[in-house]
């Protein structure tokens, strides 16, 4: 279980800022991305994760590897960012959580639907900001457009029991 004091509101790192990447820090406004888009961004990350997955890359390359990417100009940059490096620095939380709701081991999952939940998993543990059934939905989407046939619907019923955990109050409240 996560400590009470290591939960952020925000993927959003203060500049400059040497501290813990879990220090609760402010959210950009959404208005200030220009029409940039976070689905777009969650793909980027999705497909850099997956690729530091199979690779066992560092993440500099994987940020200039995706800067060539056709979708980088229209997705958030900064969010992108941000949540890459969540991601990453939280690797090993993320799939300890994660094994508590899977029906087998980790390491057995596909690449794929692993980095989805990784991803997904980062959003609801360290972003309070995202409603959890926008962060379950963006997970599912992503399934439905890189997993397998049926990826989709394993990836909502993880998603859902992790929401569930993580953020009690917040679906116990949407359930009312």
């Amino acid at each position: 279980m996560v400590a009470k004091e290591q939960v952020v509101r925000s993927l959003v790192v203060g500049e400059g800022n040497n501290e813990s990447k879990t220090a609760p820090t402010k959210k950009p406004s959404a208005k200030k991305n220009n029409g940039k888009n976070r689905r777009k961004s969650r793909e980027l990350v999705l497909k850099a994760v997956y690729r530091g997955m199979l690779n066992q890359s560092e993440l500099g390359p994987i940020f200039r590897d995706m800067a060539d990417d056709p979708d980088y100009n229209k997705a958030d940059e900064a969010y992108f960012k941000q949540l890459l490096e969540a991601v990453s620095s939280h690797v090993v939380e993320l799939d300890e959580k994660l094994a508590n709701f899977i029906d087998r081991k980790v390491i057995e999952l596909s690449p794929i639907e692993h980095a989805i939940l990784r991803i997904s998993g980062c959003e609801l543990m360290f972003d309070l900001s995202i409603p959890y059934r926008v962060v379950i939905n963006e997970g599912v989407e992503l399934a439905k457009i890189y997993g397998g046939v049926d990826g989709h619907k394993y990836i909502n019923g993880v998603l859902d029991k992790l929401a569930a955990d993580v953020r009690g109050a917040e679906v116990q409240n949407a359930r009312i």
